[in-house]
Protein backbone atom coordinates (compact mmCIF):
# COMPACT_ATOMS: atom_id res chain seq x y z
CA UNK A 1 0.00 0.00 0.00
CA UNK A 2 1.46 3.37 -0.99
CA UNK A 3 1.60 6.09 1.68
CA UNK A 4 -1.47 7.87 0.33
CA UNK A 5 -3.56 4.97 -0.89
CA UNK A 6 -6.81 4.32 0.92
CA UNK A 7 -6.46 1.03 2.84
CA UNK A 8 -8.33 -1.98 1.61
CA UNK A 9 -10.23 -3.29 4.59
CA UNK A 10 -12.97 -5.87 4.92
CA UNK A 11 -15.38 -3.11 5.89
CA UNK A 12 -14.68 -1.19 2.71
CA UNK A 13 -16.19 -3.84 0.42
CA UNK A 14 -19.66 -3.36 1.82
CA UNK A 15 -21.80 -1.56 -0.75
CA UNK A 16 -25.37 -1.43 0.55
CA UNK A 17 -28.01 0.35 -1.47
CA UNK A 18 -28.18 4.08 -0.76
CA UNK A 19 -31.70 4.00 0.78
CA UNK A 20 -30.44 1.63 3.50
CA UNK A 21 -27.95 4.26 4.59
CA UNK A 22 -30.80 6.52 5.68
CA UNK A 23 -31.30 4.14 8.59
CA UNK A 24 -27.77 5.02 9.71
CA UNK A 25 -27.97 8.79 9.25
CA UNK A 26 -30.43 9.89 11.98
CA UNK A 27 -28.39 8.47 14.92
CA UNK A 28 -25.27 10.12 13.48
CA UNK A 29 -26.67 13.47 12.35
CA UNK A 30 -28.66 14.36 15.48
CA UNK A 31 -25.61 14.41 17.82
CA UNK A 32 -23.77 16.53 15.25
CA UNK A 33 -26.77 18.86 15.09
CA UNK A 34 -26.71 19.16 18.90
CA UNK A 35 -22.97 19.89 19.01
CA UNK A 36 -23.10 22.57 16.30
CA UNK A 37 -26.29 24.26 17.50
CA UNK A 38 -24.97 24.48 21.04
CA UNK A 39 -22.02 26.46 19.75
CA UNK A 40 -24.31 29.09 18.17
CA UNK A 41 -27.62 29.06 20.06
CA UNK A 42 -25.97 30.57 23.14
CA UNK A 43 -24.85 33.66 21.21
CA UNK A 44 -28.39 35.04 21.00
CA UNK A 45 -28.86 34.54 24.76
CA UNK A 46 -25.66 36.35 25.84
CA UNK A 47 -27.32 39.80 26.27
CA UNK A 48 -30.00 38.22 28.47
CA UNK A 49 -27.31 36.48 30.53
CA UNK A 50 -25.53 39.81 30.94
CA UNK A 51 -28.80 41.33 32.16
CA UNK A 52 -29.31 38.48 34.64
CA UNK A 53 -25.76 38.28 36.02
CA UNK A 54 -24.34 41.74 35.37
CA UNK A 55 -20.73 40.60 34.85
CA UNK A 56 -20.40 41.71 31.24
CA UNK A 57 -16.59 41.62 31.28
CA UNK A 58 -16.68 37.85 31.91
CA UNK A 59 -19.42 37.05 29.43
CA UNK A 60 -17.01 35.86 26.72
CA UNK A 61 -16.06 32.94 28.95
CA UNK A 62 -19.49 31.43 28.37
CA UNK A 63 -18.42 30.85 24.78
CA UNK A 64 -14.67 30.39 25.24
CA UNK A 65 -15.00 27.78 27.99
CA UNK A 66 -17.09 25.49 25.77
CA UNK A 67 -14.63 25.89 22.87
CA UNK A 68 -11.58 25.11 25.03
CA UNK A 69 -13.18 22.06 26.67
CA UNK A 70 -14.58 20.59 23.47
CA UNK A 71 -11.25 21.07 21.67
CA UNK A 72 -9.32 19.30 24.45
CA UNK A 73 -11.90 16.50 24.63
CA UNK A 74 -11.97 15.71 20.90
CA UNK A 75 -8.80 13.58 20.67
CA UNK A 76 -9.67 11.81 23.93
CA UNK A 77 -12.97 10.60 22.51
CA UNK A 78 -11.28 9.63 19.27
CA UNK A 79 -8.72 7.48 21.07
CA UNK A 80 -11.16 5.92 23.57
CA UNK A 81 -13.77 5.32 20.87
CA UNK A 82 -11.24 3.35 18.85
CA UNK A 83 -10.37 1.26 21.90
CA UNK A 84 -13.75 0.69 23.59
CA UNK A 85 -16.33 1.12 20.85
CA UNK A 86 -17.61 4.33 19.29
CA UNK A 87 -21.32 3.77 19.91
CA UNK A 88 -20.65 3.20 23.62
CA UNK A 89 -18.59 6.37 23.91
CA UNK A 90 -21.24 8.35 22.00
CA UNK A 91 -23.80 7.39 24.64
CA UNK A 92 -21.38 8.48 27.38
CA UNK A 93 -20.83 11.84 25.66
CA UNK A 94 -24.60 12.38 25.29
CA UNK A 95 -25.21 11.66 29.01
CA UNK A 96 -22.50 14.12 29.99
CA UNK A 97 -23.81 16.72 27.55
CA UNK A 98 -27.40 16.45 28.86
CA UNK A 99 -26.37 16.55 32.53
CA UNK A 100 -24.19 19.61 31.92
CA UNK A 101 -27.07 21.34 30.09
CA UNK A 102 -29.18 21.05 33.25
CA UNK A 103 -26.36 22.58 35.29
CA UNK A 104 -26.03 25.43 32.78
CA UNK A 105 -29.76 26.21 32.98
CA UNK A 106 -29.65 26.29 36.78
CA UNK A 107 -26.50 28.45 37.08
CA UNK A 108 -26.77 31.41 39.45
CA UNK A 109 -23.79 33.46 38.25
CA UNK A 110 -21.25 33.70 35.45
CA UNK A 111 -18.64 31.60 37.25
CA UNK A 112 -20.98 28.65 37.84
CA UNK A 113 -22.29 28.94 34.29
CA UNK A 114 -18.71 28.91 32.97
CA UNK A 115 -17.90 25.80 35.00
CA UNK A 116 -21.02 24.07 33.68
CA UNK A 117 -20.08 25.06 30.12
CA UNK A 118 -16.67 23.43 30.60
CA UNK A 119 -18.43 20.20 31.55
CA UNK A 120 -20.80 20.60 28.61
CA UNK A 121 -17.81 21.07 26.31
CA UNK A 122 -16.33 17.81 27.53
CA UNK A 123 -19.53 16.12 26.40
CA UNK A 124 -20.01 18.12 23.21
CA UNK A 125 -16.43 17.49 22.09
CA UNK A 126 -17.27 13.82 21.66
CA UNK A 127 -20.51 14.27 19.71
CA UNK A 128 -18.86 15.54 16.53
CA UNK A 129 -15.79 13.29 16.63
CA UNK A 130 -17.60 10.06 17.41
CA UNK A 131 -20.36 10.74 14.90
CA UNK A 132 -17.76 11.34 12.19
CA UNK A 133 -15.99 8.10 13.11
CA UNK A 134 -19.30 6.18 13.16
CA UNK A 135 -20.01 7.51 9.68
CA UNK A 136 -16.72 6.10 8.44
CA UNK A 137 -17.42 2.84 10.26
CA UNK A 138 -20.89 2.28 8.79
CA UNK A 139 -20.75 3.87 5.33
CA UNK A 140 -18.84 2.23 2.44
CA UNK A 141 -15.94 4.18 1.02
CA UNK A 142 -17.55 5.05 -2.33
CA UNK A 143 -20.57 6.51 -0.52
CA UNK A 144 -18.48 8.65 1.85
CA UNK A 145 -18.49 11.63 -0.52
CA UNK A 146 -22.27 11.89 -0.63
CA UNK A 147 -22.52 11.18 3.10
CA UNK A 148 -19.99 13.87 3.97
CA UNK A 149 -21.77 16.34 1.70
CA UNK A 150 -25.03 15.77 3.56
CA UNK A 151 -23.22 15.98 6.89
CA UNK A 152 -21.56 19.28 5.92
CA UNK A 153 -24.95 20.65 4.89
CA UNK A 154 -26.39 19.63 8.28
CA UNK A 155 -23.54 21.47 10.01
CA UNK A 156 -24.22 24.64 8.03
CA UNK A 157 -28.00 24.43 8.59
CA UNK A 158 -27.36 23.89 12.30
CA UNK A 159 -25.13 26.96 12.44
CA UNK A 160 -27.89 28.99 10.80
CA UNK A 161 -30.65 27.55 12.95
CA UNK A 162 -28.82 28.17 16.24
CA UNK A 163 -28.96 31.97 16.51
CA UNK A 164 -32.57 32.11 15.27
CA UNK A 165 -33.71 29.45 17.74
CA UNK A 166 -31.70 31.06 20.53
CA UNK A 167 -33.37 34.42 19.97
CA UNK A 168 -36.88 32.96 19.94
CA UNK A 169 -36.32 30.77 23.00
CA UNK A 170 -34.71 33.60 24.96
CA UNK A 171 -37.44 36.08 24.11
CA UNK A 172 -40.35 33.82 25.06
CA UNK A 173 -38.91 31.43 27.67
CA UNK A 174 -35.78 33.08 29.07
CA UNK A 175 -32.10 32.28 28.58
CA UNK A 176 -32.13 28.92 30.50
CA UNK A 177 -34.34 27.50 27.73
CA UNK A 178 -31.41 27.48 25.27
CA UNK A 179 -29.85 24.79 27.46
CA UNK A 180 -33.03 22.95 28.49
CA UNK A 181 -33.91 22.33 24.83
CA UNK A 182 -30.98 19.90 24.84
CA UNK A 183 -32.82 17.52 27.18
CA UNK A 184 -35.50 16.17 24.81
CA UNK A 185 -33.16 16.33 21.81
CA UNK A 186 -30.39 14.58 23.71
CA UNK A 187 -32.76 11.85 24.93
CA UNK A 188 -33.93 11.28 21.34
CA UNK A 189 -30.30 11.13 20.17
CA UNK A 190 -29.57 8.43 22.78
CA UNK A 191 -32.55 6.34 21.64
CA UNK A 192 -31.46 6.63 18.02
CA UNK A 193 -27.85 5.78 18.90
CA UNK A 194 -29.01 2.47 20.36
CA UNK A 195 -30.18 1.52 16.84
CA UNK A 196 -26.67 1.77 15.39
CA UNK A 197 -24.97 -1.53 14.51
CA UNK A 198 -22.54 -2.76 17.16
CA UNK A 199 -19.00 -3.15 15.83
CA UNK A 200 -16.18 -4.74 17.73
CA UNK A 201 -13.62 -2.21 18.94
CA UNK A 202 -10.55 -2.50 16.73
CA UNK A 203 -8.16 -0.23 18.57
CA UNK A 204 -5.78 -1.35 21.30
CA UNK A 205 -6.90 -0.99 24.91
CA UNK A 206 -3.50 -0.22 26.33
CA UNK A 207 -2.91 2.39 29.00
CA UNK A 208 -4.29 5.77 28.05
CA UNK A 209 -1.84 8.49 27.03
CA UNK A 210 -2.43 10.82 29.98
CA UNK A 211 0.90 12.69 29.59
CA UNK A 212 0.00 13.33 25.97
CA UNK A 213 -3.41 14.68 27.01
CA UNK A 214 -1.89 17.00 29.62
CA UNK A 215 0.69 18.32 27.17
CA UNK A 216 -2.02 18.80 24.54
CA UNK A 217 -4.14 20.74 27.04
CA UNK A 218 -1.06 22.79 27.92
CA UNK A 219 -0.65 23.60 24.23
CA UNK A 220 -4.24 24.33 23.18
CA UNK A 221 -5.66 26.11 26.28
CA UNK A 222 -3.06 28.93 26.41
CA UNK A 223 -3.18 29.20 22.61
CA UNK A 224 -6.95 29.71 22.55
CA UNK A 225 -6.68 32.18 25.43
CA UNK A 226 -4.11 34.17 23.44
CA UNK A 227 -6.35 34.13 20.37
CA UNK A 228 -9.32 35.26 22.46
CA UNK A 229 -7.37 38.12 24.08
CA UNK A 230 -5.27 39.31 21.15
CA UNK A 231 -7.88 41.79 19.87
CA UNK A 232 -7.86 43.61 23.23
CA UNK A 233 -4.14 43.42 23.92
CA UNK A 234 -2.47 46.41 25.58
CA UNK A 235 0.62 47.15 27.62
CA UNK A 236 -0.94 45.73 30.78
CA UNK A 237 -1.74 42.35 29.23
CA UNK A 238 1.22 42.03 26.85
CA UNK A 239 3.49 40.15 29.28
CA UNK A 240 0.77 37.65 30.19
CA UNK A 241 -0.12 37.10 26.54
CA UNK A 242 3.50 36.48 25.55
CA UNK A 243 3.94 34.13 28.51
CA UNK A 244 0.82 32.16 27.52
CA UNK A 245 2.09 31.87 23.97
CA UNK A 246 5.47 30.69 25.23
CA UNK A 247 3.85 28.02 27.43
CA UNK A 248 1.76 26.87 24.47
CA UNK A 249 4.77 26.50 22.17
CA UNK A 250 6.84 24.78 24.88
CA UNK A 251 4.08 22.23 25.49
CA UNK A 252 3.74 21.67 21.73
CA UNK A 253 7.44 20.83 21.42
CA UNK A 254 7.22 18.42 24.37
CA UNK A 255 4.03 16.89 22.98
CA UNK A 256 5.63 16.14 19.60
CA UNK A 257 8.68 14.56 21.23
CA UNK A 258 6.63 12.51 23.69
CA UNK A 259 4.12 11.25 21.13
CA UNK A 260 6.92 9.80 18.98
CA UNK A 261 7.91 7.48 21.84
CA UNK A 262 4.49 6.74 23.40
CA UNK A 263 3.27 3.13 23.13
CA UNK A 264 -0.36 4.25 22.63
CA UNK A 265 -0.06 7.87 21.44
CA UNK A 266 -3.00 10.24 21.68
CA UNK A 267 -2.12 11.56 18.21
CA UNK A 268 -1.09 9.13 15.49
CA UNK A 269 1.88 11.14 14.24
CA UNK A 270 2.86 8.48 11.71
CA UNK A 271 -0.54 8.83 10.05
CA UNK A 272 -0.53 12.64 10.30
CA UNK A 273 2.87 12.80 8.58
CA UNK A 274 1.40 11.35 5.39
CA UNK A 275 1.10 14.11 2.77
CA UNK A 276 -2.58 13.55 2.03
CA UNK A 277 -3.51 13.36 5.73
CA UNK A 278 -1.81 16.56 6.85
CA UNK A 279 -3.19 18.35 3.80
CA UNK A 280 -6.70 17.16 4.72
CA UNK A 281 -6.25 18.59 8.22
CA UNK A 282 -4.89 21.85 6.85
CA UNK A 283 -7.88 22.09 4.48
CA UNK A 284 -10.21 21.61 7.46
CA UNK A 285 -8.43 24.43 9.31
CA UNK A 286 -8.66 26.79 6.33
CA UNK A 287 -12.33 25.88 5.76
CA UNK A 288 -13.15 26.71 9.37
CA UNK A 289 -11.23 29.98 9.11
CA UNK A 290 -13.11 30.91 5.92
CA UNK A 291 -16.63 30.32 7.16
CA UNK A 292 -16.27 31.64 10.71
CA UNK A 293 -14.51 34.79 9.48
CA UNK A 294 -17.31 35.46 6.99
CA UNK A 295 -20.16 34.86 9.45
CA UNK A 296 -18.41 37.19 11.91
CA UNK A 297 -17.57 40.02 9.50
CA UNK A 298 -20.92 40.00 7.67
CA UNK A 299 -23.16 40.87 10.69
CA UNK A 300 -20.73 43.63 11.72
CA UNK A 301 -20.93 45.13 8.23
CA UNK A 302 -24.71 44.77 8.06
CA UNK A 303 -25.19 46.50 11.41
CA UNK A 304 -22.54 49.22 11.18
CA UNK A 305 -22.53 50.10 7.46
CA UNK A 306 -25.96 49.02 6.18
CA UNK A 307 -28.02 49.75 9.30
CA UNK A 308 -29.84 46.40 9.26
CA UNK A 309 -31.91 45.40 12.26
CA UNK A 310 -31.30 42.20 14.21
CA UNK A 311 -34.14 40.43 12.40
CA UNK A 312 -32.86 41.61 9.01
CA UNK A 313 -29.34 40.42 9.84
CA UNK A 314 -30.67 36.93 10.54
CA UNK A 315 -32.42 36.93 7.16
CA UNK A 316 -29.42 38.37 5.31
CA UNK A 317 -27.15 35.67 6.74
CA UNK A 318 -29.19 32.89 5.14
CA UNK A 319 -27.81 33.16 1.57
CA UNK A 320 -24.25 32.65 2.79
CA UNK A 321 -24.94 29.65 5.02
CA UNK A 322 -27.40 28.06 2.59
CA UNK A 323 -25.04 28.20 -0.38
CA UNK A 324 -22.12 26.79 1.63
CA UNK A 325 -24.36 23.83 2.39
CA UNK A 326 -25.35 23.57 -1.25
CA UNK A 327 -21.69 23.52 -2.30
CA UNK A 328 -20.97 20.75 0.19
CA UNK A 329 -23.90 18.66 -1.02
CA UNK A 330 -22.92 19.02 -4.67
CA UNK A 331 -19.29 18.20 -3.93
CA UNK A 332 -20.26 15.09 -1.98
CA UNK A 333 -22.51 13.94 -4.81
CA UNK A 334 -19.76 14.52 -7.39
CA UNK A 335 -17.18 12.61 -5.33
CA UNK A 336 -19.53 9.65 -5.00
CA UNK A 337 -20.57 9.80 -8.64
CA UNK A 338 -17.10 10.04 -10.16
CA UNK A 339 -14.75 8.65 -7.53
CA UNK A 340 -12.59 11.74 -8.05
CA UNK A 341 -11.59 13.71 -4.98
CA UNK A 342 -9.04 16.52 -5.19
CA UNK A 343 -10.20 18.20 -8.40
CA UNK A 344 -13.42 19.59 -6.91
CA UNK A 345 -11.90 21.62 -4.05
CA UNK A 346 -8.94 22.55 -6.28
CA UNK A 347 -11.24 24.26 -8.78
CA UNK A 348 -13.79 25.35 -6.17
CA UNK A 349 -11.32 27.01 -3.80
CA UNK A 350 -9.57 28.77 -6.67
CA UNK A 351 -12.92 30.23 -7.72
CA UNK A 352 -13.70 31.13 -4.09
CA UNK A 353 -10.36 32.94 -3.74
CA UNK A 354 -11.02 34.99 -6.89
CA UNK A 355 -14.55 35.74 -5.71
CA UNK A 356 -13.35 36.91 -2.31
CA UNK A 357 -10.87 39.25 -3.95
CA UNK A 358 -13.79 40.73 -5.89
CA UNK A 359 -15.66 41.07 -2.58
CA UNK A 360 -12.64 42.85 -1.06
CA UNK A 361 -12.41 45.41 -3.85
CA UNK A 362 -16.06 45.66 -4.92
CA UNK A 363 -18.25 45.32 -1.83
CA UNK A 364 -18.72 49.07 -1.48
CA UNK A 365 -19.80 49.61 -5.08
CA UNK A 366 -22.18 46.62 -5.03
CA UNK A 367 -23.56 47.77 -1.67
CA UNK A 368 -24.24 51.22 -3.08
CA UNK A 369 -26.33 49.57 -5.82
CA UNK A 370 -28.07 46.73 -3.98
CA UNK A 371 -28.10 48.15 -0.45
CA UNK A 372 -27.92 45.64 2.44
CA UNK A 373 -28.31 42.72 0.01
CA UNK A 374 -25.08 43.60 -1.85
CA UNK A 375 -22.47 41.97 0.39
CA UNK A 376 -24.62 38.91 1.29
CA UNK A 377 -25.28 38.30 -2.43
CA UNK A 378 -21.56 38.42 -3.27
CA UNK A 379 -20.63 36.12 -0.40
CA UNK A 380 -23.42 33.69 -1.35
CA UNK A 381 -21.96 33.30 -4.84
CA UNK A 382 -18.52 32.68 -3.38
CA UNK A 383 -19.84 30.21 -0.81
CA UNK A 384 -21.12 27.80 -3.48
CA UNK A 385 -17.48 27.11 -4.39
CA UNK A 386 -16.22 27.51 -0.84
CA UNK A 387 -18.27 24.54 0.37
CA UNK A 388 -16.19 22.13 -1.72
CA UNK A 389 -13.30 21.70 0.73
CA UNK A 390 -14.68 20.35 4.01
CA UNK A 391 -16.36 17.18 2.64
CA UNK A 392 -13.17 16.28 0.76
CA UNK A 393 -11.05 16.84 3.89
CA UNK A 394 -13.27 14.46 5.86
CA UNK A 395 -13.42 11.84 3.10
CA UNK A 396 -9.64 11.94 2.68
CA UNK A 397 -9.02 11.40 6.39
CA UNK A 398 -11.55 8.56 6.64
CA UNK A 399 -10.37 6.87 3.44
CA UNK A 400 -6.73 6.85 4.58
CA UNK A 401 -7.32 5.82 8.19
CA UNK A 402 -7.35 2.10 9.02
CA UNK A 403 -10.47 0.91 10.91
CA UNK A 404 -8.66 0.95 14.24
CA UNK A 405 -7.83 4.67 13.84
CA UNK A 406 -11.05 6.13 12.42
CA UNK A 407 -11.73 7.95 15.67
CA UNK A 408 -8.25 9.44 15.80
CA UNK A 409 -8.55 10.58 12.18
CA UNK A 410 -11.95 12.20 12.76
CA UNK A 411 -10.65 13.88 15.92
CA UNK A 412 -7.66 15.34 14.10
CA UNK A 413 -9.87 16.88 11.40
CA UNK A 414 -12.31 18.30 13.95
CA UNK A 415 -9.45 19.67 16.03
CA UNK A 416 -7.93 21.30 12.95
CA UNK A 417 -11.23 22.91 12.05
CA UNK A 418 -11.74 24.26 15.60
CA UNK A 419 -8.26 25.73 15.89
CA UNK A 420 -8.44 27.08 12.33
CA UNK A 421 -11.78 28.75 13.06
CA UNK A 422 -10.47 30.44 16.20
CA UNK A 423 -7.24 31.56 14.56
CA UNK A 424 -8.90 32.64 11.30
CA UNK A 425 -11.57 34.84 12.84
CA UNK A 426 -9.00 36.45 15.12
CA UNK A 427 -6.74 37.33 12.18
CA UNK A 428 -9.59 38.53 9.94
CA UNK A 429 -11.29 40.71 12.57
CA UNK A 430 -7.88 41.87 13.77
CA UNK A 431 -7.11 43.01 10.21
CA UNK A 432 -10.30 45.09 10.19
CA UNK A 433 -9.51 46.81 13.47
CA UNK A 434 -5.83 47.24 12.58
CA UNK A 435 -6.93 49.62 9.82
CA UNK A 436 -9.58 51.35 11.92
CA UNK A 437 -7.30 51.87 14.93
CA UNK A 438 -4.78 53.85 12.88
CA UNK A 439 -6.99 56.86 13.55
CA UNK A 440 -8.62 57.07 16.98
CA UNK A 441 -11.65 59.02 15.77
CA UNK A 442 -12.46 56.36 13.18
CA UNK A 443 -12.25 53.59 15.79
CA UNK A 444 -14.56 55.47 18.17
CA UNK A 445 -17.09 56.27 15.43
CA UNK A 446 -17.08 52.67 14.20
CA UNK A 447 -17.76 51.44 17.75
CA UNK A 448 -20.82 53.73 17.82
CA UNK A 449 -21.89 52.45 14.39
CA UNK A 450 -21.75 48.84 15.61
CA UNK A 451 -24.08 49.79 18.46
CA UNK A 452 -26.36 52.30 16.71
CA UNK A 453 -25.91 51.83 12.96
CA UNK A 454 -24.69 54.30 10.29
CA UNK A 455 -26.64 57.14 11.90
CA UNK A 456 -23.54 57.67 14.07
CA UNK A 457 -21.89 59.22 11.00
CA UNK A 458 -24.65 61.79 10.50
CA UNK A 459 -23.39 64.22 13.17
CA UNK A 460 -19.92 64.51 11.63
CA UNK A 461 -18.85 67.30 9.24
CA UNK A 462 -19.08 66.31 5.57
CA UNK A 463 -15.33 66.06 4.96
CA UNK A 464 -14.68 64.04 8.12
CA UNK A 465 -17.68 61.82 7.39
CA UNK A 466 -16.36 60.98 3.93
CA UNK A 467 -12.86 60.27 5.27
CA UNK A 468 -14.20 58.05 8.06
CA UNK A 469 -16.50 56.12 5.71
CA UNK A 470 -13.60 55.56 3.29
CA UNK A 471 -11.36 54.24 6.07
CA UNK A 472 -14.10 51.86 7.23
CA UNK A 473 -14.51 50.55 3.69
CA UNK A 474 -10.73 50.09 3.49
CA UNK A 475 -10.82 48.15 6.75
CA UNK A 476 -13.44 45.72 5.44
CA UNK A 477 -11.54 45.40 2.15
CA UNK A 478 -8.37 44.45 4.03
CA UNK A 479 -10.29 41.96 6.19
CA UNK A 480 -11.79 40.23 3.15
CA UNK A 481 -8.36 40.09 1.52
CA UNK A 482 -7.22 38.12 4.56
CA UNK A 483 -10.23 35.80 4.14
CA UNK A 484 -9.31 35.39 0.47
CA UNK A 485 -5.85 34.27 1.61
CA UNK A 486 -7.46 31.35 3.47
CA UNK A 487 -9.14 30.28 0.23
CA UNK A 488 -5.82 30.59 -1.63
CA UNK A 489 -4.18 28.28 0.92
CA UNK A 490 -7.06 25.83 0.56
CA UNK A 491 -6.67 25.85 -3.22
CA UNK A 492 -2.93 25.15 -3.00
CA UNK A 493 -3.57 22.27 -0.61
CA UNK A 494 -6.22 20.80 -2.90
CA UNK A 495 -4.13 21.11 -6.06
CA UNK A 496 -1.29 19.22 -4.34
CA UNK A 497 -3.44 16.62 -2.56
CA UNK A 498 -1.83 13.22 -3.40
CA UNK A 499 -5.08 11.23 -3.00
CA UNK A 500 -6.84 12.04 -6.26
CA UNK A 501 -9.51 9.28 -6.25
CA UNK A 502 -11.26 7.03 -3.76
Amino acid sequence: MTPDTAPDTPGSVREPAWPSLWRIFPPILLPIFLAVVDGTIVAAALPAMAGAFGEVERLSWVVASYLVASTVAAPVYGRLGDAFGRRRLLLVALVLFIAASVLCASAQDILSLTAARVLQGFGGGGLMVLSQALLGENVPRRQLGRAQGILAAVIVVSSTFGPVAGGVLTQFFGWPSVFLINLPLGALAMLLALRLPVHAAKGKRGSFDWPGLLLFAGFVVPLLLVLEQVQRIDAATLVGTVASLGISLFCLVLLLRFERRAAQPLFPLEMLRRPAMWRANAMAACSGALLVSEVTLLPIHLQAVDGASAAQIGLLMLPLTATVGMGSLVTGWLVTRTGRLAIFPAVGQTAAALGLLLVAFGHHQVGATLGPWGLPAMLALVAVFQGSAMPVAQVTAQALAPPAMLGAAAASVQLSRSVGSAAGVTVAVGALFAILSQESTTAAVFADMVRHGPAALATMPDAMRATTAARINTGFSFAFMVVAAFAVMNALLAWTLPLRRI
